[in-house]
């Protein structure tokens, strides 16, 4: 587990594609294998619009219901786009971080394996009969 979390200035850079110091690595590495790496993915990949969805929203001259659906269509799109490079933006971010390439797909592979064995002898533990 990790020791130390980044403070919010580092978070945001770190959002932005920024690296982080080497004693964070270990942070980052279970940022982008733990449970909720699909969730962390997303939030990175907001903040990464906002900026762009408030300059859409506060500048472009037209009536606000147009800055609006252009806004959160721009928002879709970046998220498709977000999702389509995930597994790829991941790893990089851990290779930034000083890990091998394809060392968070391994770790998370491994802890869907992890559970989908623990799954299977809770299921015959139980006594519900043959799993497969």
């Amino acid at each position: 587990m990790p020791t130390r979390r980044p403070n919010p200035a580092q978070w945001v850079w770190y959002a932005l594609g920024g690296g982080l110091p080497r004693e964070l690595s270990s942070w980052v590495l279970a940022d982008t294998t733990g449970r909720t790496w699909i969730w962390r993915h997303v939030a990175r990949a907001v903040v990464q619009m906002v900026p762009l969805v408030v300059l859409c929203l506060a500048v472009v001259p037209v009536p606000f219901a147009y800055r609006l659906s252009a806004a959160a269509g721009g928002l879709l799109l970046g998220l498709l786009f977000s999702f389509a490079f995930m597994t790829e933006t991941i790893e990089h971010r851990v290779a930034k971080a000083g890990y091998p390439p394809g060392t968070a797909a391994r770790m998370r592979a491994e802890r869907a394996e992890r559970a989908r064995v623990e799954k299977r002898a809770r299921y015959r533990r139980d006594g519900a009969g043959s799993f497969d």
